[in-house]
């Protein structure tokens, strides 16, 4: 008796999918056909050379494969040739055509990446459409960083400081030897303003110790200006291993290490409507105050416009973020960033704006003014003085950072045009469709992350370079509407939203307590109060 070799007769095995599974294929085959992303891939594809070897595989069927892969799978390029070979959902995509990894990678790179955005926003409006869905009513805006696929402890910081060191340094030899004729010290001193020096001092006779200086410095000048070009002017931070990452504080950590363990990162925004996603952005900035204007504008294409309201977080809230979205005529439900201190009482806004004046926490206004010898820290601010503070309940709150607790008198900096539109997108939040427009962000926005992270677990990115980075999300998060669209197909149902009762009535935050402010007042002053006096020692 054999161990090994004998063999049992096996039962039959199917050799193509069921019925209704292959309903499913075939609709999803049908809406690539109807958003008419085949075109797009086939003119992006490269003609044949003719000069013969194994027979080109269906760039659209194996896009389809690829797509079909995201939605169910992580789909490395290695998932990809093993389901194309041994799954029946793949071979019946495929014709029964094998694709191995080199294959599908050569796609992804030189097909779907240069035309990554033409092909979200095809295949998202023909989701939309065939599920009759509004896209432009309103779009929720959230924001996430995903550790990139880069060695953790091979990040370079930018070496400003240390290019500013050797730039003092360099700039005194020049002069106390007088190297250049009419040199003028620069910001930071490049590697030909050193070599050039250098080759005056040769050109003398015997260098001696300057000469030794400046080849060291002129090696170091080299090699900070490589990475700050690397860097690049918007960041400060770049891993060896992938030189478009960043250094970033991810959520998984964030507190255990109070911000301080850094990683390898991208910040993905992803704009979403009606549960769809629409819009998506990839950026190396660690902040989202300087992405909604991206976001939004990534998904014109996919909902054919831009969208008639906008909720976000208070991440987002800025004064360039709010004058964007009035300048476009987009109703702004985005909340600010005192927004949580202002729903609890704890830490209100010492003003606002309430019908066109600046107020103070008492309702009393305030009145532009002049201070000498002071000008305003932000270009759109302007000083405000506010008169009968004493006795004011609220005094030791608005006046705790000042130097001067008492007085009758005080004076602040505002930005009346932020006030103004912060005052407009709170209204907005507090109305019923404001109530409505918040429970779904953190319903739509939020779980799109939710799926991704928790559902497919999709912690981590697999490909390196910004552009190969941005293909990936694109992909996945086509994957993650194919699922709903799969959904739609079996219950006929659009994702659900939540729809606030009738009888609803706008929200009112309490009024804040002064009794507590006072108190909370008082301890900000008596702590600044010993740092100026520890200070002055």
């Amino acid at each position: 008796m054999g161990y090994f070799t004998e063999r049992q007769e096996l039962i039959e095995l199917p050799s193509s999918v069921d019925e209704e599974e292959r309903g499913r294929i075939d609709a999803f085959l049908g809406l690539l056909e109807d958003s008419g992303v085949g075109r797009i891939i086939l003119s992006a594809v490269k003609s044949g050379t003719g000069k013969g070897g194994r027979p080109a595989r269906d760039h659209c069927l194996l896009f389809a494969a690829i797509l079909y892969a995201f939605a169910f799978s992580k789909a490395s390029l290695r998932d990809i040739e093993s389901l194309t070979r041994y799954d029946l959902r793949f071979a019946y995509i495929m014709g029964n055509a094998v694709a191995d990894h080199v294959t599908a990678g050569r796609l992804i790179r030189d097909v779907v990446a240069p035309n990554a955005k033409q092909i979200f926003s095809s295949i998202t409006s023909a989701i939309l459409r065939t599920m009759r869905l509004d896209g432009r009513r309103m779009v929720y805006v959230d924001g996430t960083k995903i550790e990139a696929n880069a060695n953790k402890y091979g990040f370079v910081w930018k070496p400003l400081t240390f290019h500013e060191r050797i730039t003092a340094t360099a700039n005194a030899i020049i002069l106390g030897n007088g190297l250049i004729p009419g040199y003028k010290p620069e910001g930071l001193i490049t590697p030909q303003t050193i070599a050039e020096a250098l080759s005056e001092l040769s050109s003398r006779g015997d260098p001696g110790d300057a000469g030794k200086a400046l080849s060291s410095l002129l090696t170091k000048a080299l090699e900070y200006e490589e990475k700050e070009a690397i860097c690049g002017p918007g960041r400060k931070s770049y891993y060896k291993s992938d030189h478009d990452a960043t250094a970033m504080a991810l959520k998984a950590d964030y507190y255990s290490g109070l911000g301080s363990n850094m990683h390898a990162a991208y910040n993905v925004q992803v704009a979403v409507s009606m549960g769809i996603p629409v819009g998506y952005v990839v950026s190396q900035d660690r902040s989202d105050i300087r992405l909604l204007r991206e976001a939004i504008e990534s998904c014109v294409g996919s909902i054919g416009g831009i969208p008639a309201a906008v909720c976000a977080d208070s991440g987002y809230g800025s004064l360039e973020a709010y004058s964007y979205l009035e300048s476009m005529g987009i109703r702004s439900f985005v909340k600010h960033q005192s927004w949580e201190g202002c729903a609890s009482g704890r830490c209100p806004d010492s003003c606002r704006y309430e019908g066109g004046r600046i107020v103070c926490l008492n309702g009393l206004e305030a009145k532009p003014v002049d201070v000498p010898g002071r000008h305003p820290k932000k270009a759109s601010g302007a000083f405000f003085e506010v008169r009968g503070c004493s006795g004011c309940p609220f005094s030791a709150y608005c006046r705790r950072f000042t130097k001067d607790p008492e007085g009758d008198a005080r004076v602040f900096e505002v930005s009346v045009e932020l006030e103004r539109l912060k005052a407009e997108s709170f209204a907005n939040l507090l109305s019923v469709e404001g109530i409505e427009a918040r429970v779904n962000r953190s319903i739509q926005a939020e779980g799109a992350f939710a799926e991704l992270k928790q559902n497919m677990g999709y912690w981590r990115i697999r490909r390196r370079g910004l552009a190969n980075v941005a293909t990936e999300v694109m992909l996945t998060l086509l994957g993650s509407s194919l699922r709903r669209f799969r959904s739609f197909l079996s219950t006929g149902k659009p994702p659900a939203s939540w729809k606030a009762p009738e009888g609803m009535e706008p929200q009112r935050f309490k009024k804040p307590s002064p009794k507590k402010l006072s108190k909370k007042g008082a301890r900000i002053q008596a702590k600044m109060d010993a740092y100026r006096k520890a200070k002055n020692k």
